[in-house]
């Protein structure tokens, strides 16, 4: 179970701690344990007298050390929620009184988003050996379908393996318009339990026939006619399919490569790990290697930085489209 996992259970089984400092680079997880705090401690109508929201550019920590040592009134605790706590770095410290003689009563939630504690301050310390110190890091785009895999077990649903690496490619590492996505489209495939191809496309606006997870394949099947095809596609909505990601995602394919030539295990099994792609993608990976040699990918490395500059305007005159630069840097990789 993951830490924010055991976070999430204890809070839903009323397993409350007197402070929830909630730190780190990753503000969707910040974001869900202080809403689910929120939900969880008061009912709607403990809150009226008892739930404070404060701002950390708005006060001070000897105000918000006053605060929590505030009684309830009508309720068992006090809610208290500092949100953009991390204008209180300089003095930050203080709260380190409070932490060592807590109000039992009182859950305060501090929201420290887009930064840490220092490991060598005495706050620090105190709050992490007393379980109160979470620190949420933000996750690599690489991690991304295993979130989309847990999130969508703990809804009861399945999703299809193309649906996934759509969405991850589509959305990214942002884990907000993530969950959003998600949220609806459980809304959308209903009693089916499983998130198709087919509700990427109608639902989040991905063509599942032209997206660079297919470009990818049609440069590791070597079918550069398929690989045009998309181009074309992309050239026609140019928001959705910028030149970048599309440079991006060849260029991972031959370091990819690459790193299958100069692995001595080549089992399905260890590949997956070394690359840190799903094992359903391995056997892909390992026909592309077979259709471009150690040298030929490495040669292939230098051509793809040549035209990510030129995508940039170097070394062009200026008139070449995303889509001509695409077409030519393709024809180089499937005939060269």
């Amino acid at each position: 179970m993951s830490p924010v996992e055991s976070l999430v259970k204890d809070i839903k089984n009323k397993n409350f701690k007197p402070i929830y400092f909630l730190a780190g680079d990753e503000p969707f997880f910040i974001d869900q344990i202080t809403d689910l705090l929120e939900a969880n401690v008061l009912t709607e109508e403990e809150k009226g007298f008892n739930q404070t929201i404060v701002y950390g550019q708005d006060i001070e920590v000897g105000q918000l050390i006053s605060m929590a040592r505030q009684f309830p009134m009508g309720a068992d605790k006090a809610v208290v929620i500092v949100k953009e706590a991390q204008h209180l770095s300089r003095t930050i410290e203080q709260l380190e009184m409070y932490a060592n003689q807590v109000q039992d009563s009182t859950v305060l939630v501090i929201n420290y988003k887009g930064n840490s504690l220092d490991k060598r301050k005495k706050i620090y310390k105190v709050l992490n050996e007393k379980g109160y110190y979470h620190e949420f890091k933000r996750i690599y785009e690489s991690e991304i379908p295993a979130w989309i895999e847990q999130k969508v077990a703990t809804h009861q649903f399945k999703i299809e393996q193309k649906a996934k690496f759509l969405l991850t490619q589509h959305v990214g590492a942002d884990l907000s318009r993530l969950n959003n996505e998600l949220e609806k489209l459980f809304t959308i495939a209903g009693n089916d339990k499983t998130i198709t191809e087919d509700h990427i496309e109608q639902h989040i606006g991905i063509s599942k026939d032209y997206n660079v997870f297919e470009l990818r394949n049609a440069i590791e099947t070597r079918n550069i006619e398929k690989a045009f095809t998309i181009i074309k596609y992309f050239e026609k909505n140019p928001k959705d399919n910028p030149y970048v990601v599309s440079i991006t995602t060849i260029f991972n394919l031959f370091t990819n490569i690459i790193q299958i030539h100069i692995t001595a295990d080549k089992s399905k099994q260890n590949l997956a790990k070394v690359l840190g792609i799903n094992p359903f993608f391995v056997q892909g990976m390992l026909n592309a290697a077979n259709n471009y040699p150690l040298k030929k990918a490495t040669r292939m490395i230098s051509i793809i930085r040549e035209y990510d500059l030129k995508g940039k305007g170097v070394g062009t005159t200026g008139n070449v489209t995303p889509s001509q630069l695409l077409i030519e840097l393709i024809y180089k990789i499937i005939n060269l």
